[in-house]
C-alpha cells in the first residue's frame, strides 16, 4: 500500500467519522432547527482553529448487540480551538450518532479535553444535545458519567465551565451542567429534567409535557437551573462568546481590560430623575446600571428569575466587574430565597475568578410571610451573608436608597468587609424603615395623641434625622463617604483602580461549610 493510498485511507475514515449518524440522520436534525455537533463547533471557535482529538476512540461493549453497531465518533465530538484568540476546550455531543448517548468511551473523550483544560488553564464549553445513558453499556455508561461529574467539581473555581443544552439533557446527563458556572439554553428547543413525562405519570400520575417540565422557560423563570435563554442556537452561541470576554482564562489570572471611550469621570446626574427620595417610587435599576458602567457592556445573567435582584457582567474603564442590584421595581427590591441563591452563587463564580463585585443597595429588608420561613428563608438569606464575607475580591458598595435592617448587612456593608462604601444623600440605613420604627417605638404616644397620624408622622421624620440618614452610618465609619449622585461613576471608577492590587489571604483551612 503506498503513502498516497494510506493517506486516502485516513481521510476515507475521519470522513466517515465526520458524518456521524449520516446524511439521513443529519437531514433530521436540520428539520429540527438544530446543527450538528460539528457545525455548533464551527459556529462557536475562531475559524478554522478547531483542532479535533480522539476521533477514532470506540467502545469495547459486546452487550445488548453493541458489537453489531457502528457508532462513529462515539457521539461525541471533541478538542480545542480559539475564541477572539483565546484558547478553550470544547465537547459537543452528536445527536445523530446513538441520540448523543453517554457510553464508556463517549465519556472518556469528554474526560481527555477536561484533564486538558486543567492542566493548561483554559475554559471548557459544553454543547449537550444527549439522551442520557447508553443503556447497552450498563454500569459503564453510569461510571462514566460519574468520572465527567467528578471532573466538573474539581474544575470548578480554576477555570470556568459554561454549558449549552442544545436538545434533550435527561437523567444524569443534567448534572454535569448543573454544575458548570453558566447554562444557555433555546427556547422550545432545550430540554433538561431528571426524570421525563412519561415516567412522571407512571410513578405519580401527573400529567406533563416535556416543555413545561424542563422547557428553557421552566429553567430561567421558575426553577433557576439555567442562566440564559435564546431564541436559537446561534444566538445561544454567540452569547457565550460574549460572556467569555468578561471572564479570565483561570482562577490565576484576571479578565482582560478593553479600551473604552466612555469617560471615566462622566457626570451621572441623570440619576436623579430615576431614582427619587420618596422610597415608595419605584424605578428599574438597570437603567442606573446602564448609567453608571461602560456604555453598552453590561451582561445581565438569570434576568427571567428571582427578578427582585439584578445581577450580570459590565465594564467600568474597559475593567470586568461584577454587579449585584436590588430591583425596587420588582417585589420592593426585598431579599427572598430565590434571590438569596442567585447573588450569592454568583458573588462565588466572581470571587473565584478575580473579578471585583460592585453592589448597588436599595433594599427594604427580607421578605416577610409563612412561605419563606417555611422554605428556609434563613439559611438561604444566610448564603448572601456567608458568600459576601467569604469574597477576597474588592469590593464596593453604593447605597443608592433604603437599606435596612438584616438585608442592609447583607448587601455588601462593611460588616460583611466591603472595601468601599458609599451612600447617596437620600439614603436611609437604619434597623427598619422610619414608619415601621416610629410605629413600634412610640406605639402608645400615637395611640393616645389627639391627631395621632401628625404625631406619627413627626416621629416618623424624628426617627428619619436622628437615626435613618446616611451621615450617622459616615460617623461610625461604616460608610466611607456620602458622595453626590452625578460623582458616583467617577468614584466607583477610582475606588476600582485604588484596589486593582488588593491581596488578601484567605484562612488557612480545607473550606467552610455554606448554609446550602
Amino acid at each position: 500500500m503506498t503513502v498516497e493510498d494510506k493517506e486516502n485511507s485516513l481521510e476515507n475514515k475521519k470522513e466517515k467519522i465526520r458524518l456521524g449518524g449520516g446524511k439521513e440522520r443529519i437531514e433530521k436534525q436540520h428539520a429540527k432547527g438544530k446543527k450538528t455537533a460539528r457545525e455548533r463547533l464551527d459556529y462557536l471557535l475562531d475559524d478554522g482553529s478547531f483542532n479535533e482529538l480522539n476521533m477514532f476512540m470506540e467502545n469495547r461493549s459486546t452487550s445488548l448487540g453493541m458489537d453489531e453497531k457502528d457508532v462513529p465518533g462515539e457521539g461525541v465530538v471533541v478538542g480545542y480551538g480559539t475564541i477572539d484568540n483565546r484558547l478553550v476546550y470544547v465537547y459537543a455531543q452528536d445527536f445523530t450518532v446513538m441520540g448523543g448517548s453517554v457510553g464508556e468511551a463517549h465519556s472518556q473523550k469528554i474526560q481527555a479535553v477536561m484533564d486538558l483544560a486543567l492542566k493548561n488553564g483554559a475554559p471548557i464549553i459544553g454543547l449537550n444535545d444527549s439522551g442520557g445513558a447508553r443503556i447497552n453499556e450498563g454500569i459503564d455508561a453510569l461510571n462514566g458519567y460519574g468520572e465527567i461529574f467528578y471532573r466538573n467539581t474539581k474544575a470548578s473555581g480554576v477555570v470556568p465551565q459554561i454549558s449549552a443544552i442544545l436538545g434533550p439533557c435527561a437523567g444524569g446527563a443534567v448534572y454535569s451542567p448543573a454544575i458548570t458556572d453558566f447554562i444557555f439554553m433555546v427556547d422550545k428547543t432545550s430540554k433538561m429534567f431528571i426524570t421525563g413525562p412519561g415516567v412522571i405519570k407512571s410513578v405519580t400520575g401527573e400529567e406533563v409535557t416535556a416543555e413545561d417540565l424542563g422547557g428553557a422557560e421552566t429553567h430561567n423563570k421558575l426553577s433557576g437551573v439555567a442562566h440564559f435563554m435564546e431564541d436559537n442556537e446561534e444566538a445561544a452561541l454567540d452569547k457565550i462568546r460574549l460572556l467569555l470576554s468578561y471572564i479570565p482564562d483561570n482562577y490565576k489570572e484576571e479578565a482582560e481590560v478593553f479600551a473604552t471611550d466612555d469617560d471615566p469621570a462622566r457626570s451621572t446626574e441623570e440619576l436623579k430623575e430615576i431614582v427619587k427620595e420618596d422610597a415608595k417610587k419605584s424605578y428599574d435599576v438597570r437603567d442606573v446600571i446602564d448609567i453608571l458602567v461602560d456604555k453598552g457592556s453590561f451582561l445581565e445573567v438569570q434576568p427571567y428569575f428571582a427578578e427582585n435582584a439584578v445581577i450580570g457582567f459590565a465594564r467600568l474603564n474597559g475593567r470586568s466587574v461584577g454587579i449585584v442590584a436590588n430591583q425596587p421595581k420588582h417585589l420592593a427590591g426585598c431579599l427572598d430565597i430565590d434571590t438569596s441563591t442567585k447573588i450569592a452563587r454568583f458573588i462565588r463564580f466572581l470571587d473565584s475568578f478575580n473579578i471585583p463585585i460592585v453592589s448597588l443597595v436599595d433594599v427594604p429588608g427580607y421578605m416577610p410571610g409563612t412561605e419563606q420561613e417555611y422554605g428556609g428563608v434563613i439559611r438561604h438569606g444566610a448564603k448572601v451573608l456567608y458568600a459576601y464575607s467569604e469574597a477576597t475580591v474588592p469590593k464596593i458598595t453604593l447605597i443608592m436608597r433604603k437599606a435596612y435592617g438584616g438585608a442592609y448587612i447583607a448587601m455588601g456593608s462593611r460588616s460583611v468587609r466591603a472595601d468601599l462604601v458609599y451612600a447617596w444623600p437620600i439614603a436611609e440605613i437604619a434597623v427598619m424603615g422610619p414608619g415601621g420604627a416610629a410605629n413600634v417605638i412610640y406605639r402608645r404616644e400615637i395611640a393616645a395623641a389627639d391627631d395621632p397620624e401628625d404625631l406619627r408622622q413627626q416621629k416618623i421624620d424624628e426617627y428619619r434625622n436622628n437615626f435613618a440618614n446616611p451621615y450617622i452610618s459616615a460617623k461610625r465609619g461604616m460608610i466611607n463617604d456620602v458622595i453626590e449622585m452625578e460623582e458616583s461613576r467617577a468614584k466607583l471608577i477610582n475606588g476600582l483602580e485604588m484596589m486593582i492590587n488588593k491581596h488578601e489571604d484567605s484562612t488557612d483551612k480545607k473550606h467552610g461549610n455554606i448554609p446550602l
